[in-house]
């Protein structure tokens, strides 16, 4: 067959059914409270500012040492395998929150990051970003040295007395989250 098809025109993303996504502990990397686990946790605020309470996050992640989990079994939470994915949804005030471990490196002279997906209403695509740990190691970073000064801390995750918080802006002038674009991706 060498007819092409046309791409199906988009939609936006959802809805989200809870009975279809939704896998338990789906937000826990690790289990709360085992050795070197922290709050990855924030809020996500639309172009006026207002909580997004209807947002699905994923991320993904090396763990501690560095080592990109390659196995399979990425929904399997059996208390000690760590596979470096999770999905959380925002609550009715645009929170989320997952149960993980301080990421590596996970390249010689690389700055240690978290993944982030972000699907929401109103969104024709997920929009993928990183948040990045907080430290000296963020100076030689080639990402974040490609955009301009006044933008890279939408990237950088803050240390609160849980872990990290990093706040997600989807859109607008002040502080709007860098998003970033895959080979392959359509934004």
């Amino acid at each position: 067959m060498s007819t092409l098809l046309t791409a199906t025109p988009g939609q936006t993303v959802g809805p989200f059914y809870g009975y279809a996504l939704p896998f338990e502990r789906c937000n826990e990397l690790v289990p709360p409270g085992s050795p070197g686990a922290i709050q990855f946790h924030g809020l996500i605020t639309d172009g006026a500012g207002n909580p997004v309470p209807d947002a699905l996050l994923e991320i993904w992640q090396a763990d501690a040492d560095g080592e990109i989990p390659s196995a399979t079994g990425s929904l399997r939470r059996d208390g000690w395998t760590f596979t470096g994915w999770g999905r959380a949804a925002t609550d009715d005030a645009g929170h989320y929150s997952f149960s993980t471990v301080l990421p590596g490196a996970s390249a010689p002279g690389s700055a240690p990051f978290i993944l982030v997906t972000v699907f929401a209403r109103g969104l024709l695509n997920r929009l993928f970003t990183r948040a990045y740990l907080p430290g000296d190691q963020l100076a030689d970073d080639p990402l974040l040295n490609s955009l301009p000064a006044h933008r890279r801390q939408t990237l950088i995750a803050t240390r609160d007395e849980a872990g990290l918080k990093f706040n997600i802006k989807l859109q607008g002038d002040d502080g709007e989250t860098v998003f970033l674009s895959y080979p392959g991706h359509r934004p």
